[in-house]
C-alpha cells in the first residue's frame, strides 16, 4: 500500500457469493500479507477481489483438498 487507503479484499465462490473477507478498512502504508483459512470450504474454483482507492484486481483460485 503506497499511502493510507481503504482496503478490501474477498473471497467469492463461483456463485458470487461472499466466501471470506479477509481484511476491510483504512491501511497505513506498508506490505501486507493475508491468509485465507479454507478448512471449512470444499475443492473448487474461487474468486480473490482486491479493491484499493482506485486499484481493482480480481483473481482466480483453485482449491484443491
Amino acid at each position: 500500500v503506497p499511502i493510507e487507503m481503504d482496503v478490501q479484499v474477498v473471497v467469492y465462490d463461483m456463485m458470487g457469493r461472499v466466501v471470506s473477507e479477509l481484511t476491510s478498512g483504512l491501511h497505513e502504508p506498508g506490505y501486507y500479507k493475508v491468509k485465507w483459512n479454507a478448512s471449512e470450504q470444499s475443492s473448487g474454483i474461487y474468486f480473490v477481489k482486491i479493491i484499493a482507492d482506485e486499484y481493482l484486481s480480481t483473481q482466480k483460485l483453485v482449491l484443491v483438498k
